[in-house]
């Protein structure tokens, strides 16, 4: 593979994509590949059927292969929310003299709060905010002069069960795995930096799970995730109407819950049988699914209120709102907050069900550089 392409693992709670690409012009990407495989899933333990999950990882690394014509040697793999831990941590550090900072001294705070957590292996870890001492908060001190230095970290783990679960199934294939938290990946791929600096809520609602974060600078000062999202919300179409699930959940992209008028009925056609709702009742099935997501949401920001949080908006992304409409409009009623749908800022790939992939791809893209030679020696003395 090029050096200039990266290859991720996408791991979402109903499928997995494979994708390999590198930086275009502008910030955009070149895909070399990309293949999407269904899987059964996660809960707020462990995976369902992991020879399932292997089984389709393997169909999506083998068919990204042959499309490329080369075997994968590293393989940077999103960690869902579920599987993640975050801690925000205060650190400080001193000098014997006032000095300029230097990207070692960074390295020095980033080390002094690093601890072992049980189930757990680090990731990475990212800063909020930094002060300096003559108390200037600022998100990048390098080259200010100070006699210390503190800073409000972020400290991304994942669970033992995940990386070893990835390690057995990746253990036959000669392929180096790096992890990455996803919901960190998306958040600051998708809000921009200045947006960041004065806080901002990020909801990812998926087919299974619903990650939320409160973001801070370039780091994460809460994370929470919720088993809540599309695939509960036809779960309670199919037990209402008595339909397979297939048909709740060809159902959910029928609905509309703001449209002038529900009268009348609304008809599937899955696998030759076609199935027929009462449009009121469909519409009134699915808020009732989505009050589910509401309620984790609601109780997300009682967990972290703070006046800073206060009228700022919701920024909203992932395939469990996108397809059904109205969904985004009850949300924001429900939670009393302005709700913003986000999404890559790509052609082709600008739909909020492609958020975690691309978002993905250029933390990848970004950790492959930053661990090349040249970039190394340029930075090794704070330069």
């Amino acid at each position: 593979m090029s050096r200039k392409s990266v290859a991720v693992l996408d791991v979402r709670s109903s499928e997995v994509t494979v994708v390999v690409g590198e930086r275009g012009v502008n910030h955009t990407f070149v895909f070399k590949a990309s293949k999407t495989e269904p899987y059964d899933g996660y809960d707020e333990s462990a995976f369902f059927d992991t020879e399932q999950l292997s089984d389709a990882i393997f169909r999506a690394v083998s068919a990204v292969e042959r499309i490329c014509g080369e075997r994968l040697r590293r393989l940077y793999v999103g960690v869902p929310g579920a599987f993640t831990r975050v801690i925000p941590r205060e650190q400080d550090i001193g000098f014997s003299k006032r000095r300029v900072i230097g990207q070692r001294d960074l390295a020095d705070l980033f080390a002094s709060g690093r601890e072992p957590v049980e189930g757990y292996r680090f990731m990475r870890a990212t800063s909020m905010i930094y002060v300096t001492s003559d108390n200037r908060r600022v998100i990048n001190p390098v080259g200010l002069s100070s006699d210390s230095l503190s800073g409000v970290l972020s400290y991304f783990y994942c669970s033992e069960y995940f990386a070893e679960t990835m390690e057995q199934i990746f253990s036959g294939m000669k392929i180096e795995l790096r992890f990455l938290p996803a919901e960190y990946a998306m958040a600051t791929y998708l809000i921009p930096s200045e947006t960041r600096d004065e806080y901002a809520l990020f909801l990812d609602v998926g087919f299974m799970s619903t990650s939320l974060c409160v973001l801070l600078g370039n780091g994460v000062l809460a994370q929470r995730t919720y088993f809540v999202g599309k695939g509960q919300i036809a779960a309670v179409l199919m037990q209402k109407f008595s339909i397979p699930y297939d048909a709740a959940s060809a159902l959910l992209a029928k609905a509309n819950l703001y449209a002038r008028s529900n009268s009348g009925k609304t008809e599937v056609n899955v696998q030759g049988v076609s199935y027929e709702v009462d449009t009121d009742e469909l519409v009134e099935a699915v808020k009732e699914g989505l009050d589910a997501v509401c309620e984790a949401i609601g109780g997300f920001l009682e967990e972290c209120s703070a006046r800073e949080l206060d009228f700022k908006p919701l920024y909203v992304t992932g395939e469990g709102l996108s397809d059904i409409r109205g969904a985004l409009e009850h949300v924001s009623k429900r939670v009393s907050r302005v709700c913003e749908q986000l999404a890559p800022d790509l052609p082709y790939y600008n739909k909020p069900a492609m958020s975690s992939r691309i978002a993905l791809t250029d933390l990848a893209y970004e950790d492959h550089r930053k661990s090349g030679f040249l970039y190394k020696l340029l930075n090794v003395f704070g330069g």
